[in-house]
């Protein structure tokens, strides 16, 4: 059976890449002490098929299961999601709004899998268009990318309106794809001033497509709005742009400094 992501290489890199650029050693420990915290043991999870999702790992957060929207709700109103679920999966229903989790999250690794509409209808941004934006706020863009041109900062896994991925990894319509994400949410101090931009890295299908990128700000269409001070945890979102775009196996853990 074919595997849609490099799941077991990707969890691993993906909960250690970001924090690169930020991680101090920490001198309360010396070199290979003894006594320093080992951590936690988890179950790492199996690989998805374009049959069937994978095992998250033991310590994510499951916010689907293949049952139902449980974890959701509209966007709008609070009231719950809307969205279609059958055989394993939940689908958008064109326009009846975003939906978002229940929960709020900070500073994580998110994955998520979703299928383009096959037969694909439309081209340009009107062609499987949805998106998953971390904090409510920041959008990673879904569409479908496969054979189907549109401006770069605007195709699949790009930083919508900020950053193209590196390459395109899409697979066609109506095959199960894979996002992997490391996001690191703003900071703003006291008084609201920001003192710690957002960075995300993102695996499309098991590939880098966004090396952590420093993002300018919230997404915006022909815009870059600038960032304004929030709290460090917000629900995550996923997008009703009027296209049947599949999800399932979705699943999100919490990233914490390593002692």
């Amino acid at each position: 059976m074919k595997k849609i992501g490099l799941f077991c290489v990707c969890a691993f890199v993906l909960a250690s890449l970001p924090s690169v650029c930020n991680a101090q050693v920490d001198t309360r420990w010396e070199i290979h002490d003894r006594n320093r915290p080992l951590p936690p043991v988890i179950d790492p999870g199996t690989s998805s098929t374009q049959d069937a999702p994978g095992r998250p790992p033991s310590d994510a957060v499951v916010l689907f299961d293949g049952k139902d929207l449980s974890q959701w709700v509209e966007k709008k109103d609070g009231s719950p999601a809307k969205w279609k679920v059958e055989n394993g999966y939940f689908e958008v229903v064109p326009k009846t709004g975003d939906i978002q989790t229940r929960e709020a999250f900070g500073d994580c690794q998110l994955h998520v899998e979703f299928a383009e509409p096959s037969p694909p209808k439309g081209e340009d941004q009107d062609r499987g268009n949805s998106g998953v934006f971390l904090h409510g706020l920041y959008e990673t863009q879904v569409l479908d990318s496969y054979q189907n041109k549109t401006y770069a900062d605007g195709q699949a896994a790009a930083i919508y309106g900020q950053y193209p991925p590196l390459v395109n990894a899409s697979r066609p319509p109506g095959q199960w794809q894979t996002y992997d994400i490391v996001f690191h949410g703003p900071r703003f101090d006291a008084s609201g001033k920001l003192t710690r931009p957002a960075r995300e890295t993102v695996f499309h299908n098991g590939v880098l497509v966004q090396d952590n990128v420093e993002l300018t700000g919230p997404t915006g269409h022909h815009v870059r709005p600038p960032y304004k001070p929030g709290p460090d945890k917000l629900p995550l979102a996923l997008q009703d742009h009027n296209h049947p775009v599949r999800y399932r196996n979705i699943w999100i853990r919490e990233l914490k400094s390593a002692e």
